[in-house]
């Protein structure tokens, strides 16, 4: 078993020296002799012996508080028989023998704390790194299962529950601070395990447990904190899925939301992929919606002023449950004009869109042009 700096059972240092191994005293131990006994400074090998000492340390997972304690009971253990000290001639010579070997501990404390922090950072930075590999592979589905799962338990994720990804986008890059917020309130809020935060690709992406209640929210509060109103943000939804695969899939199904907002010309802040299910439905099947596309709105191309405005008419009014007040006042234009272009749509299309049934097949044709960008792409 390897020898450790150990104090009486009384010592108030004895529980934070006791799991500190000898030797990484050894070189310090010397470099106090040797200041004591020449009056000169530590040498940059001792700084550097004792950053290696720090590093090791904290490889051995030993607190940068314990260590510097065990430093400190090494130095008052071996102080009375110090050279200069033990033999002083006088009291004033013992005081500036006193005060050298205190000011090399210090500067030997001070590179040992160095070496430690140094090694606990490049631990992070690894950790981070093996953080965000692990998502690259579950967004992108890399990677054999069941190293997926193996990699994740290390972050406290198990992958063998539903998972629910979300995906957010704003006006202007996120920022390791406002990460890192968004990171600390979903913890604050629901523990550190199971949840996994990252950008990519100029996106915030959070991986939650499915059954977990209130994350969206959550990410929506803490963004407002941080980016404040004057930058937009919307944030896609996917729906909750099970295994490593479940997180691409809902990944998959977030970022294609925020693709059809952008299409319908959604600028609701939170769009679920649930509620947009209706569209990968009428995009599957290109020939049929392009088909009832044109045979239905095709009329609308002979209006003054083309096709366009009266779409935008028909999106809003299906939008305001076929209110013609709350669409004029969406469009900023007078209920008059609103009720002229759906006359006018009755006319040449022959479809009415305030008769329930026709109001379906018009409605399915209006987002059908809208994701098929139609009239601009014939």
């Amino acid at each position: 078993m390897e020898p450790t700096v150990s104090d009486e059972p009384s010592s108030p240092l004895a529980d934070t020296t006791s799991n500190v191994p000898a030797d990484l005293l050894h070189g310090y131990l010397d470099a106090i002799a040797a200041a004591a006994a020449t009056g000169r400074r530590p040498q940059r090998a001792d700084l550097d012996a004792c950053r290696r000492q720090g590093e090791r340390a904290a490889d051995l997972n030993i607190t940068l508080r314990a260590l510097t304690a065990a430093y400190l009971h090494a130095t008052e253990a071996i102080l009375p028989t110090l050279p200069g000290l033990a033999d002083a001639p006088t009291p004033s010579a013992a005081r500036a023998a006193a005060v050298t070997v205190w000011s090399a501990a210090r500067r030997l404390l001070d590179a040992a704390a160095e070496g430690h922090e140094r090694s606990q950072l490049h631990a992070a930075r690894r950790d981070h790194t093996a953080r965000r590999e692990l998502i690259d592979d579950l967004l992108y589905g890399h990677g054999h299962p069941g190293r997926l799962a193996e990699r994740a338990h290390r972050f406290g994720v198990q992958l063998a529950g539903r998972h629910q990804v979300t995906v957010t986008r704003a006006d202007t890059p996120f920022t390791d601070p406002v990460v890192e917020h968004v990171e600390a309130g979903l913890a604050a809020r629901f523990g550190s395990r199971n949840i996994l935060t990252t950008t990519h690709d100029g996106l915030l992406i959070c991986i939650t447990p499915g059954a977990l209640r209130g994350t969206t929210g959550e990410v929506a509060h803490h963004l407002l904190t941080a980016l404040g109103t004057d930058n937009r943000w919307q944030i896609g939804v996917g729906r909750p899925h099970p295994g490593p695969g479940g997180v691409q899939q809902s990944y998959e199904e977030a970022r294609d939301t925020l693709q059809l907002a952008d299409r319908l010309s959604l600028t609701a802040p939170v769009l679920r992929a649930a509620d947009l299910l209706v569209f990968p439905v009428l995009l599957r099947d290109r020939a049929a919606i392009t088909d009832l596309v044109h045979t239905v709105l095709a009329p609308l191309t002979e209006a003054r002023g083309g096709a366009t405005p009266i779409l935008d008419t028909l999106t809003t009014f299906f939008a305001c449950h076929g209110n013609t007040t709350a669409t004029a006042r969406q469009l900023h234009i007078s209920a008059r004009t609103v009720a002229y272009r759906l006359d006018r749509v009755r006319h040449l299309t022959g479809y009415d869109p305030d008769d329930p049934t026709q109001r379906f097949t018009l409605q399915a044709a209006v987002l059908g042009a809208r994701l098929l960008n139609w009239p601009t792409e014939p």
